[in-house]
């Protein structure tokens, strides 16, 4: 089954109480879904937005390891990734390159956009029955590669990505990680990941489709932001890349095919301000459209899943 976009209607009062009561149903919804939208809650702050998030989940994690900025409202409460309002942020799983990720993922609207910004979804085990069965084949017996360069003049810098300055945290979190790691002269920070791009998921049993790889590769950018970049930086140092498993780079004519496959599976519902919106982060993939006018939108990440939980088909060292 597909994913769709299921709108429920709440009520606009106690929206914290409302989601505590419908916990069970909502996550129910997602579970045969993908994802919802609930209508209603009136979400106008915040402080509210995260007493829904932890009615929801719980506990909301704290984000390592990010590849764009974003601003900390409260703990586990954020703002959507900081990228340019005319550029998409194609699909992706939240935080798929890590050895611990959300289950579940809660967007909040405190402001819709005049036009665009939709986060729109995919379903994951479709988008893996469409692919070439080649293609397939390879990732799954490879996984993928993700590398990236920390430094201060692009992207996050190492401390704000691991949450610290001191190297030698750092180091330790990469080795209990499977991350490759090396220092630069300049004193930034290269890291290599090795990840699966096939999960199981844990509770359905279904494979999905679960990576980064379109949406961190250089073939995504805008032909002027890459051509910009690798000018300046070089192919090797850019903020992030992906590759195969077996560190060859990916064409330009993979990403657009896995591009093109998310396209056509997407589903989308346009924001309205005060609007909740809850995903299946390893059954659906989501993105961020091109939008115009003023756009807020909160993220929380809950219901952690340790990847080792969702049979993955290559090993980490983590």
């Amino acid at each position: 089954m597909s994913s769709s976009i299921e709108v429920v209607t709440a009520d606009a009062g106690d929206a914290a109480g409302w989601a505590a009561a419908n916990r069970e149903n909502l996550k129910a919804v997602v579970a045969e879904r993908g994802s919802a939208v609930v209508r209603g809650l009136g979400l106008r702050d915040a402080d509210t937005v995260g007493s829904v998030f932890r009615a929801l989940t719980g506990s909301l994690m704290a984000e390592k390891e990010a590849f764009a900025p974003r601003w900390n409202y409260s703990d586990g409460v954020y703002s959507s990734s900081k990228w340019p309002p005319n550029q998409p942020m194609c699909m992706h799983h939240e935080l798929s390159y890590a050895l611990e990720f959300p289950g579940l993922m809660l967007f909040a609207c405190l402001s819709a956009p005049a036009s665009g910004g939709a986060t729109a979804v995919s379903d994951s085990p479709t988008v893996l029955e469409a692919l070439p069965a080649d293609l397939v084949e390879r990732f799954e017996r490879e996984g993928w590669l993700l590398t990236r360069n920390y430094n201060e003049d692009i992207g996050v810098p190492y401390a704000e990505a691991f949450g610290t300055e001191d190297r030698d945290a750092v180091e330790r979190y990469c080795r209990a990680n499977g991350i490759e790691f090396e220092w630069q002269a300049d004193g930034g920070l290269r890291t290599r990941q090795r990840r699966s791009a096939i999960v199981t998921h844990p509770v359905t049993g279904r494979r999905c489709w679960f990576n980064q790889i379109a949406f961190l590769n250089e073939w995504t950018m805008a032909p002027e932001v890459r051509e910009y970049l690798v000018e300046v930086y070089g192919v090797e140092a850019l903020p992030f890349n992906t590759s195969f498993g077996d560190g060859e780079p990916i064409g330009e004519d993979v990403v657009q095919l896995l591009n093109k496959v998310y396209e056509a599976n997407t589903v989308r519902e346009p924001w309205q301000a005060g609007d909740l919106m809850l995903v299946d982060n390893v059954r659906t993939a989501h993105s961020r459209e091109p939008y115009e006018g003023a756009r807020e939108v909160l993220v929380g990440m809950g219901d952690p899943v340790r990847l080792a939980d969702c049979s993955p088909t290559v090993e980490t060292n983590g």
